[in-house]
């Protein structure tokens, strides 16, 4: 029933659009058609759209409709950093991942949107660029701007894809005969007697019985597809006149997934979204537009976290499916309690199981019963556009109003299911099942289940006042006066994440040869105490477009030549982690060391936090300077950036500044109060650059693209007792660890004395074959204090990010590739597959293990059976680059001669074939192209057809 009536109601605004547009349309059949919508020459920035040649610095744009032409995607920012400089893939000039995403002016997700549904994306960089987007936008903005409908006739795209995603790579575990041996060499090195016989382990090799003897392989063929479809459906319809016009996106994708058992094989997503993007001219000064999308986006899933249990199941552990066929047909007791369970596999299999495992993966997928996970997005937006020049020519009014509502909930069936354990017996040299244990029982009440059930509002508006003139032709004013602001209402969050700001935007040039921009935001903040709540973020912004000087004038090389630098100051609330941070927290809680009398365990009143009334915002202070440039005929354009910037009062507890006794551990208390303490600091460049070359009859066009940025921590509430461990003056970045020495040998543990020269490891007792490590300190003792930044880690995006980008154009055919790179970073090799110890499973890095007779080529620690720590530490033995450049996309795409579609009623066709995340070049491409614990990494192939009417 609620499917029935959101298809009604999606079907009656269709409706009811169609009839509106229709009458729009009727009353204005003899307008002219109108150029002027374009848009292509106008760059959406901060509530306003310019001149891309107006651009003064810090903002970057892709022009999403063109780009799709040559190269299809289905993310909004897909491998954006390939395209426009500043953008790491996760960050604008490494700020971070707290960028505020806007579509269309409202916050919004942007996975949330496909790129068919775009006209252009723009990065806002610079914090000039930002400045009146108030507190939230701090971190930088994403502009998504979609597509509108344009004055001329009705047309219609549509467009279908097809592909297949193939696994680039799978982790490599040990089989179970092999594993079985290095675990008795495990045993023997902590001193234990073998727990598997030679003849388990000969009979776990022979694979002759992998029922009996099992050698599980989560990535076999068995469990798993060569590669998985994705279909994808969508259509365009625009249209208009002068007085109305329209735009609607309907789109559907289906795609599978890579299991090939159980409920596994029905694993799938599916979205549907719609959008409707109308504009209406009520009369020649007053303008309005509605926006509304819809989103339906189902995922179904088996149960059992299958990639979780592939790094951790043993492959000896047990068979996940036995064959009844091994069951004796006169055994009736066995046969019986067998074909008691409602989970026989295609009649011939039986789920497997010991008293250690009686649930396990596998089982889970046949017979614990799937889940559904569902997302609900509904988005309205509207606005007017007022044209006041019968108050003052120049002066106009535009108001916007969202209000967007999502929600999200799990349906699933969750079943229990027997397992059982068979036991086997040789008769006549053939394996049989001679005994059968049952471990739980079957139960499908029926029932289903909803849970983690989750919704979303936002309420967005702005208002503002343009004014635009221009003085004896050569003096051009713009001035915006304007109050916006958001609020979302989140499922489990108490305070509201709310947005509130007024700005001032006033822009004048000189005959577009001299420019000053000044911008300035009110910000306001419930994350700070009464009286602090409130500050102004000013911004300034010089332009000289040295072109138009007479020294240039006439330069043959130099077709353009624009100079900007800027200077900010914005005041943010992103970095305060609590709404009441300002506010003492007093608590009450159970268990303190003593009680109000002895021999009880009394509540303790616990001071968790005390007033801190001198809270302010977190200012970010940034210098810029920017260049475009065109040369040689417009050949090569550049545009580079070069950025200082600093983050000050950062918020801690600067426990460093007051005494030890102000805090204490437990019960959990402090005196000590919340102060804008830490500063951080970041700098560096980016530059794209573009080559336009025809040669005979082949149009090139390469892009080459470069972001490098450096974070370091200027200022720390720290009180180490050796300054390499300082974190003021290291990269926000950095990894912290030990420097490695290589392995113990049988002399070195038998020397170590709690002396400079013979440090004691305190992570537990060392052997030969363990790790040793530097006493940076001298100590005598090796522990954290020994700790040294050891490289960056890149979390908001490589040091330096590569891209290019190329286009070859000959007659129909062009041929789109593109590449991304990341350079500078580094990484722990870490997790289950490399720090292998206890019980866990065995990966192929054990197989250069330390033993007394490879100590000489060892690329591993010895193997224990214990918990390992001294070994398993952060660490440089462990440290890899992450140093890379992928091949990202490869696209061919015809376009059928429009000459051979005259007498038909198709307009346009176009062809296309492509592949994504074809290749990747790097020292440790094994490592960076393999997932553990997740699903794999895949490469795409898509095959594609676009139809125009």
């Amino acid at each position: 029933m609620k499917y029935i009536k959101i298809r009604l109601t999606l079907c009656a605004l269709f409706a009811f659009s169609s009839l509106f547009l229709a009458t729009a349309q009727t009353s204005a059949d003899n307008e002219a058609v109108s150029s002027n919508n374009d848009g292509n020459s106008l760059v959406q920035v901060a509530y306003r759209k310019v001149p891309q040649s107006d651009l003064l610095g810090g903002v970057s744009v892709v022009d999403m409709e063109n780009l799709m032409k040559k190269n299809y995607n289905t993310y909004s920012l897909d491998n954006m950093q390939g395209y426009v400089g500043g953008w790491t893939g996760n960050s604008l000039w490494g700020m971070g991942s707290d960028y505020l995403v806007l579509i269309d002016g409202v916050p919004r997700d942007a996975n949330n949107v496909d790129p068919t549904e775009i006209d252009q994306i723009t990065f806002l960089k610079g914090a000039s660029a930002i400045v009146l987007y108030g507190s939230r936008a701090a971190k930088g903005v994403v502009l998504i701007t979609t597509k509108r409908g344009k004055a001329g006739p009705n047309k219609v795209d549509v467009r279908v894809n097809t592909g297949m995603f193939v696994s680039k790579r799978y982790p490599t575990y040990l089989g179970s005969a092999e594993y079985m041996s290095l675990y008795n060499e495990a045993r023997t090195n902590d001193g234990l007697t073998p727990l598997y016989s030679a003849n388990d382990i000969y009979n776990y090799s022979t694979g002759q019985n992998p029922y009996r003897y099992p050698n599980l392989d989560f990535y076999s063929s068995d469990f798993l597809k060569k590669a998985y479809n994705k279909t994808e459906a969508v259509a365009e319809i625009s249209g208009g006149n002068n007085r109305a016009r329209y735009y609607t996106n309907i789109g559907y994708y289906t795609q599978d997934d890579l299991f090939k058992i159980g409920q596994g094989k029905n694993n799938n997503i599916n979205r549907l979204n719609v959008r409707g993007n109308i504009d209406f001219a009520i009369n020649d000064l007053i303008k309005t537009y509605v926006n509304a999308n819809a989103t339906f986006y189902n995922t179904r899933s088996a149960k059992g976290d299958y990639w979780g249990a592939a790094s951790t199941f043993r492959p000896n552990r047990l068979s996940p499916l036995v064959p009844l066929s091994f069951i004796d047909k006169n055994d009736v007791n066995n046969l019986a309690l067998i074909n008691s369970s409602l989970n026989i596999v295609d009649g011939k299999y039986f789920l497997g199981g010991t008293q250690a495992d009686p649930t396990n993966v596998f089982a889970d997928m046949y017979a614990a019963g799937y889940s559904q996970w569902t997302s609900r997005q509904f988005q309205f937006d509207t606005g007017l556009d007022f044209d006041l020049k019968g108050v003052l020519k120049g002066l106009s009014f535009k108001g916007m109003f969202a209000v967007d509502y999502a929600t999200s909930y799990t349906l699933s069936y969750d079943n229990s299911y027997a397992v059982f354990a068979p036991t086997w017996a040789a008769y006549n040299g053939t394996d049989v099942i001679n005994t059968i244990t049952k471990y739980n029982d079957d139960k499908k009440s029926g029932n289903q289940n909803a849970s983690n059930s989750a919704d979303r509002q936002t309420i967005a508006f702005s208002a503002q006042f343009d004014y635009k003139t221009k003085i004896n032709d050569v003096h051009n004013i713009s001035a915006t006066l304007l109050a916006a602001g958001f609020q979302q209402t989140q499922s489990g969050t108490y305070h509201k994440p709310s947005n509130a700001n007024i700005g001032l935007q006033v822009s004048y040039d000189y005959q577009k040869k001299y420019f000053a921009d000044l911008g300035i935001a009110g910000v306001h903040s419930a994350k700070l105490g009464s009286g602090n709540r409130d500050a102004l973020s000013p911004s300034m912004t010089l332009g000289w477009n040295v072109k138009k000087e007479n020294f240039l004038a006439n330069s043959p090389v130099v077709n353009d030549l624009t100079l900007s630098a800027s200077a900010s100051i914005l005041n943010s609330d992103l970095d305060i982690a609590n709404y009441y941070l300002y506010q003492g927290n007093v608590t009450q809680a159970d268990g303190a060391y003593w009680g109000w009398y002895d021999g009880a365990s009394e509540k303790s009143t616990n001071v968790r936090r005390v007033d801190s009334p001198n809270l302010t915002f977190v200012k970010r202070k940034e210098f810029s300077v920017n260049m475009k440039a065109a040369l040689l005929n417009k050949l090569i354009t550049v545009d580079a950036s070069y950025f200082t910037n600093s983050m000050k009062g950062l918020i801690v507890q600067p426990s460093t500044q007051y005494p030890s006794y102000f805090i204490i551990g437990y019960p959990q208390t402090s005196f000590a109060p919340y102060a804008n303490f830490n500063n951080d600091g970041r700098n560096g460049f980016d530059v794209k650059l573009n080559i336009n070359k025809k040669i005979g009859k082949l149009d090139c066009s390469l892009g080459l693209i470069a972001t490098y940025y450096m974070a370091k921590a200027t200022k720390r509430d720290e009180n180490y007792l050796n300054a390499y461990q300082n974190r003021a003056g290291k990269p926000l970045d950095a990894i912290w660890g030990l420097k490695a020495l290589g392995f113990y040998t049988k002399d070195e543990v038998t020397a170590i004395d709690g002396t400079a020269a013979h440090p004691r490891p305190t992570f537990g007792n060392v052997q030969a074959g363990d790790i040793k490590y530097q006493d940076m300190n001298q100590d005598g003792v090796i522990d954290e204090k020994d700790q040294v930044n050891l490289g960056r880690g890149g979390y908001s995006g490589a040091p330096l990010v590569t891209g290019v980008n190329l286009t070859m154009k000959y007659g129909n055919f062009t041929l789109f590739a593109l590449g991304t790179g990341g350079f500078g970073a580094k990484a722990i090799k870490g997790g289950t597959y490399y720090w292998v110890y206890g019980e866990g499973k065995y990966s192929d890095v054990v197989r250069g293990r330390w033993t007394e007779s490879t100590a000489a080529t060892a690329t591993y620690p010895r193997l224990t059976t214990g918990s390992g720590t001294n070994n398993f530490q952060n660490s440089d033995f462990w440290l890899y680059s992450t140093d890379r450049f992928d091949l990202a996309k490869v696209q061919l795409t015809y376009d059928v001669p429009k000459a051979l579609l005259q007498k038909f009623f198709i307009h346009e066709i176009s062809a296309y074939i492509s592949g994504s995340n074809l290749l990747t070049i790097a020292k440790e491409r094994k490592i960076l192209e393999t997932n553990v614990t997740s699903a794999p990494q895949t490469r795409f192939y898509n095959l594609g057809v676009k139809v125009a009417f």
